[in-house]
């Protein structure tokens, strides 16, 4: 027998889950993409997008997943030869790395491992060094999903600042946009990425380049480049199509308009930013309590440097996999894979999980994963403490 009958509930980082509403609005027909109301709608979402991005600089979007997203961000700024310096705290970070790579960017990795934040020093050592200004970007995560550390972006441009460097400073926000908050222009981002998946509550398919005048002219140096991926054109439309370089993608667009409806004007950013966080810190509160007994523990120590969106777990492998097969197959809960945490096909693979808190997440969608896992724990005899569901509904009752 299995309780998993009923609407199976994805607690994994992304895609997250997407509100009735959002799946509602793309239940229409297609529309005219020449004229009227999606035209008119189109230009109503670059608005909202900015305002959750924090800039009053240029937006533009795209059909891609956030892979995609980071080769329109390279693709922009740097040519064949030029150097960046990537800043990887998992495995996005060394993601965004390769793909420059492979783009034929010399690429200089500061790997600070699985279970550390940025190193400051070390980056203004590397600046420090690169005497004639080699480095044309710096490349890192706001929020790698796979470790679930938040990065201090805020320092990280003071620190490029404080060397009197020039290179561009690009940020990944595909895990954290939406669920906590992210001033590009405050902060002194040049290009920030993000996608339509986690936060922003739609289905996998479109992302966005926000980028300022900086990089703008950095554009500029390079001559010619794909024109499917140039945002020249996408960040300052003349027509409909130049949005998208072709068939806009119609049904995505009807459900982020909605989204951001419930995001942006209804919620509102602040609270939403709020939700993430005491929704997380129950998450975290749980997660405190199982550990004082058995081998769960979380991959983020110190509280301050943990997202508001993904809590990434070690336990005793196999145990891992073992309690993450259980609650699918009995509970109707999902939990997320050990993304990067250790090689796939290892032993050590099988002992990671993550529990995603992103985008349309509230208190009994929280506490019922959490009951989930504790259930879990206990069918499956896993050693852990006791009191976890009492901590997290404290925490939630006490916000």
């Amino acid at each position: 027998m299995s309780l998993a009958n009923g609407r199976h509930y994805l607690a994994i980082p992304g895609p997250s889950v997407m509100p009735d509403r959002v799946l509602q609005a793309m239940h229409q027909p297609a529309p005219n993409i020449y004229t009227g109301a999606l035209v008119e709608m189109v230009a109503t979402l670059i608005p909202d997008l900015k305002a959750i991005a924090g800039t009053r600089h240029r937006a533009a979007i795209y059909i891609a997943n956030g892979h995609g997203i980071w080769e329109a961000a390279i693709a922009n700024t740097l040519k064949r030869g030029d150097k960046a310096l990537v800043l990887a705290t998992g495995r996005f970070g060394i993601g965004w790395g390769e793909m420059a790579t492979a783009m034929g960017i010399e690429t200089h990795v500061l790997d600070f491992g699985l279970h550390s934040t940025l190193d400051l020093t070390q980056v203004a050592a590397a600046l420090r060094a690169d005497k004639t200004h080699e480095i044309k970007a710096v490349t890192t995560v706001h929020v790698d999903t796979s470790t679930s550390f938040r990065n201090d972006i805020k320092a990280l441009r003071e620190t490029i600042d404080a060397v009197g460097h020039p290179a561009l400073l690009m940020v990944d926000c595909i895990a954290s946009l939406g669920c906590e908050e992210f001033q590009m222009d405050a902060w002194g981002v040049d290009v920030m990425i993000a996608a339509s998946q986690k936060g922003l509550m739609t289905p996998p398919g479109i992302g966005f380049v926000f980028y300022n005048d900086k990089a703008e002219k950095a554009r500029e140096t390079l001559g010619q480049i794909s024109k499917y991926w140039d945002w020249t054109v996408r960040g300052n439309p003349q027509e409909f199509y130049e949005y998208f370089c072709g068939t806009a993608p119609t049904h995505h667009l009807f459900a982020l308009r909605e989204a951001l409806n419930m995001l942006v004007h209804e919620e509102g950013l602040d609270s939403a930013y709020r939700r993430h966080k005491i929704l997380a810190n129950a998450v975290w509160a749980a997660l405190d309590a199982w550990g004082q007994e058995g081998s769960i523990r979380m991959n983020v120590t110190d509280a301050a440097l943990r997202s508001h969106a993904v809590t990434s777990v070690k336990i005793d492998a196999p145990l891992g996999t073992t309690l993450r097969d259980y609650l699918t197959k009995n509970l109707g809960v999902t939990l997320g894979i050990g993304l990067g945490m250790a090689p796939g096909g290892s032993p050590e693979w099988h002992g990671y999980f993550r529990i995603g808190h992103m985008g349309h997440v509230n208190a009994h969608m929280v506490l019922g994963t959490l009951a989930c896992i504790d259930a879990g724990l206990k069918a499956l005899k896993i050693p852990h403490g006791n009191g976890a569901l009492e901590a997290a509904t404290r925490v939630i009752s006490e916000a």
